[in-house]
């Protein structure tokens, strides 16, 4: 005996030592993920894109790969003509630039501006008189070498130049925008800058609130926070590492992701281990074993459960973008995190007082009760005899409302929107975006272009000008857009030469969009070796990927939890009607969600990710809560029968799974504080859809239809054949 205590003793001693030294390297990871982050939406496509091929491609014809800055400067009137000395204020101030320091560049030396440079910056008059442009490129092997990470040192560009600006022109009359690509890719790194304080800040709030009305105690619930943010921990220590070594590609949207599903998932099932822990800790004197009795019996449902997510979220891996595949490993490592410190940290913390563990569950600490009577559940008591008594009223009403909120489903948006769309906020690049194209043609500043045989260079241009939203194309002789020159020879690569064509509309614009999408119909039917590439073409070929994945990915993921659950409950019928009232549930979250999107939030649209997401989310989330409740229910069908076995079960799990939902819908609507289009439709449809599938699917439709059908939803199994 004494041996196995000391066994015993050093095995938990391991396990602190080792959670604690988890907690200090990952939260030191937690920090650094936004380091590792890539947000270029062309780092996320496929190589046998068309607009990839094009990029690799354009390489041969231009020195590297170059991003847009353009610095819009206007009179403090937008519309008004420039005053007196603009242009030469403008050619003072653009002298000081390549000398600007770049913002946390490293230690020694600090970097410049002008390091990353391509060229020297020249102000450029619009013809209206109205406006100055200052066109920069930055040199992105040039900025990977600075910090090994092209989005800081774009960002540190940016602020750097705002920062003078503001210097320069102050007390001139003149106002400025730094806009371009490279604006655009600053702004979305600064919102996803929320991620590591304000979003966790709010989700572990919002957490902690709904965890102390559940408990009633003052010590469960920093219990339950503090597993969640050791698991977190566990999560982005593993993910940095990949990330830094190029084994998976994060991006903000899966770096926030991640941090919802850590803390929704390590709370769902600390919740339900606490659940169940208390009703053993009224069986039996000693929490050693009612904590021993607990942890068996949530192995099951909470193993079934984190291997269901972990199902979904991996057939990501079929996705053509890398933005969505690489969010299924950074997700399942996520949940594995979550599950390893749901049944190995927290029940240390709750066995930590010893004899005097019930302390913890103060002001209400269980006592030893070893009559059932005496353990009722009230309200859920209640539901679940209210639910038994008029089962095929429920269940059928329940499905009609779910049906008709279904019905706006197909009004769901989801083609794509314009890259001004994706922030919330005021945002710098959005507003001198707008500013450009009133005094500048908006396809001049990131023209499409055309990679083509030199002889079919002509069948090309004549083509590309008869496309309605296209200015002009011509080719590509070695000049800039806005240097003025004209003419020269063109460049000839391999017999390859370079078309540029310029659109009426920007190619941040689903207008812009729509013209490439014409274009390359119109040119292929002339030259069908003919690459289409630029901006709006990669816009293009990630909104036609995503689509594409909608298709493949959706029917994988129900096939593989339809199997899951078939495996778990020894039936087919129950795995089949609980995976219908899944997707009926999601169907009804979608088809609210396009009626307040399109109708009182007027959104533009939505990503084609948002709803696969929201389907992998919703679905296999969904099932979590199915199996915490039948689970249970399959457990005391076998003592009671299916009928009783609904109403014991209900009564048990229906304010555990009720709470699990809750935390988990608070979780995610956390993601809503990022002022990111994306993230704010997904934090809607997934806490809306996790109340819907929890509050109406759970505990009225499933035990509603279960109870109803009696043995008979266990088919094939012996249950089924008992009567």
């Amino acid at each position: 005996m004494l041996r196995n205590g000391v066994v015993r003793g050093l095995a938990i001693l391991v396990l602190v030592a080792g959670w604690l030294a988890v907690g200090a390297f990952g939260g030191m990871s937690q920090g650094r993920l936004s380091q590792v982050q890539t947000n270029d939406s062309a780092a996320f496509l496929p190589s046998s894109a068309e607009s990839t091929r094009a990029a690799q491609e354009a390489e041969a014809f231009t020195e590297g790969q170059a991003l847009p800055v353009l610095v819009v400067i206007t009179a403090d009137d937008a519309d008004a003509a420039l005053p007196a000395g603009a242009m030469a204020t403008a050619s003072a101030a653009i002298e000081g630039w390549p000398a600007l320091a770049l913002p946390g560049a490293g230690a020694g030396d600090p970097a410049t501006v002008g390091d990353v440079l391509t060229a020297d910056p020249v102000v450029v008059p619009s013809e209206d008189g109205e406006a100055l442009l200052v066109p920069l490129s930055l040199d992105a092997e040039q900025a990977d070498a600075i910090l090994a990470n092209d989005e800081r040192v774009t960002g540190a560009v940016v602020e750097a130049l705002r920062d003078a600006l503001a210097e320069d022109l102050d007390g001139t009359s003149l106002q400025s925008w730094v806009t371009g690509p490279a604006g655009f890719v600053a702004d979305l790194v600064t919102a996803f800058g929320g991620i590591d304080g304000v979003l966790l800040l709010v989700a572990l709030g919002a957490v902690l609130v709904i965890l102390v009305l559940v408990y009633r105690s003052p010590f469960l619930p920093f219990l339950v926070i503090l597993n969640a943010v050791f698991a977190l921990c566990a999560a982005a220590l593993v993910v940095y590492h990949l990330a830094d070594a190029g084994v998976l590609t994060l991006n903000g949207q899966a770096q926030g992701i991640l941090s919802i599903l850590v803390v929704g998932a390590s709370v769902d099932y600390a919740l339900l281990i606490v659940a169940r822990y208390r009703e053993e800790l009224r069986l039996v004197e000693s929490p050693g074993a009612a904590m021993r009795t607990a942890l068996r019996a949530s192995l099951e449902p909470i193993s079934a459960s984190a291997g269901t997510v972990i199902a979904g979220l991996l057939c990501l891996l079929l996705s053509d973008l890398a933005s969505n595949r690489s969010l299924g490993p950074v997700g399942a490592i996520g949940i594995v995190a979550a599950y390893l410190a749901s049944f190995s940290l927290l029940p240390l913390m709750l066995l930590m007082l010893g004899k005097r563990s019930r302390g913890l569950f103060w002001p209400r600490r269980p006592v030893v009760d070893t009559d059932p009577a005496h353990t009722g559940h009230g309200v859920w008591e209640k539901l679940a005899s209210r639910v038994g008594r008029r089962d095929r009223r429920v269940w059928i009403g329940t499905t009609v409302v779910l049906l008709v909120a279904a019905a706006f489903l197909p009004t769901f948006q989801a083609q794509g929107t314009s890259q001004s769309d994706v922030f919330r906020t005021q945002v710098d690049s959005v507003d001198g975006e707008k500013v450009l194209a009133e005094h500048f043609p908006a396809g001049v500043v990131q023209p499409s272009t055309v990679f083509v045989d030199q002889g079919e260079s002509d069948a090309v241009i004549a083509a590309a000008e008869d496309v309605d939203g296209v200015l002009s194309a011509a080719v590509y002789t070695g000049s800039s857009s806005f240097s003025g020159q004209a003419g020269g020879e063109a460049v000839v690569v391999d017999g390859r030469v370079r078309v540029d064509v310029t659109t009426e509309a920007g190619a941040d614009t689903t207008a812009g969009v729509a013209a490439v999408e014409r274009l390359r119909t119109a040119v292929h039917e002339v030259a069908p070796d003919a690459l289409v590439g630029g901006a709006a073409a990669e816009t293009l070929d990630a909104q036609d990927a995503g689509t594409r994945d909608l298709r493949v990915i959706v029917p994988v993921v129900l096939v593989v939890i339809l199997l899951i659950l078939m495996l778990l409950l020894r039936s087919v019928l129950a795995a089949v009607l609980l995976m219908l009232a899944n997707v009926l549930s999601f169907a009804a979250a979608l088809g609210v969600s396009a009626i307040v999107f399109n109708h009182v939030l007027d959104y533009p649209g939505a990503d084609p990710a948002v709803p696969l997401y929201a389907f992998t989310f919703l679905i296999a989330l969904g099932v979590d809560y199915s199996i915490f409740l039948m689970t249970r229910v399959r457990e005391e069908s076998l003592r009671v029968g299916t009928r009783e076995g609904v109403r014991r079960g209900l009564a048990v799990t229906g304010g555990v799974i009720t709470s699990a939902g809750v935390v988990l819908a608070m979780t995610f609507a956390a993601l809503g504080v990022i002022p990111l289009l994306f993230l704010a439709q997904l934090a809607f449809i997934v806490a809306f859809g996790v109340l819907v599938d929890t509050l109406v699917v759970r505990n009225l439709l499933v035990p509603a239809l279960v109870h109803d059908l009696g043995d008979r939803v266990w088919w094939p199994s012996k249950i089924a054949r008992r009567s």
